[in-house]
């Protein structure tokens, strides 16, 4: 669930937010898939991904987590940031969250049948039940986190994350912002 991080940084043009939004769910190999600025959207989606493995704030946040959630502590930064940054949207973006987020569902429904299969079922439950907004909730972050957890097969403890993150809540935004500010330096360096 590392939706709005990936959109705030995606180019803003049409393809680039779908790149943004497909780059979880489209594996392997771009060459001849996609039209030429959807691969673009798309890569930069992955060059995020990497950027973020190696970020100093992002890896901060990653220690800050219990040591038992394993690899899953990335995911709990994710969900995490996601949450900050709608929290904290205007102080980002110029266009309130609610109207940037109506923007990207009517994205979702006029380019439906370009997604991937995992997407076009995910995508009318993102807009009726309005994820990019609803994260500014803890209780949305208690249920995404509850659902990754049985996602995950129940093996590493997913669900405490909210407790965990509320625990270290200024520490972890004081790391998202600063995140932020890195990964749209590195994103502007990419288009050079």
């Amino acid at each position: 669930m590392n939706h709005l991080a990936h959109l705030f940084l995606a180019e803003p043009t049409d393809s680039g937010y779908l790149g943004a939004l497909m780059g979880d769910y489209v594996k392997g190999r771009l060459d001849g898939h996609f039209p030429e600025a959807l691969r673009r959207g798309l890569l930069l989606h992955r060059k995020i991904d990497r950027f973020a493995e190696t970020n100093r704030h992002f890896l901060r946040s990653k220690r800050r987590f219990d040591p038992a959630l394993r690899h899953a502590r990335g995911i709990l930064v994710d969900v995490a940031y996601d949450h900050l940054l709608a929290l904290h949207w205007s102080d980002f973006f110029p266009i309130p969250l609610e109207n940037f987020a109506a923007t990207i569902y009517r994205l979702l429904e006029r380019y439906h049948k370009l997604l991937p299969s995992a997407l076009q079922q995910a995508a009318p439950k993102m807009v009726e039940a309005d994820w990019l907004v609803a994260c500014r909730k803890k209780e949305t972050i208690a249920r995404v986190l509850e659902r990754l957890e049985k996602r995950l097969g129940q093996r590493i403890p997913l669900s405490t994350g909210l407790s965990q993150i509320e625990s270290d809540y200024r520490q972890l935004a004081s790391d998202c912002r600063l995140f932020l500010d890195d990964a749209a330096a590195f994103v502007n360096e990419q288009k050079q």
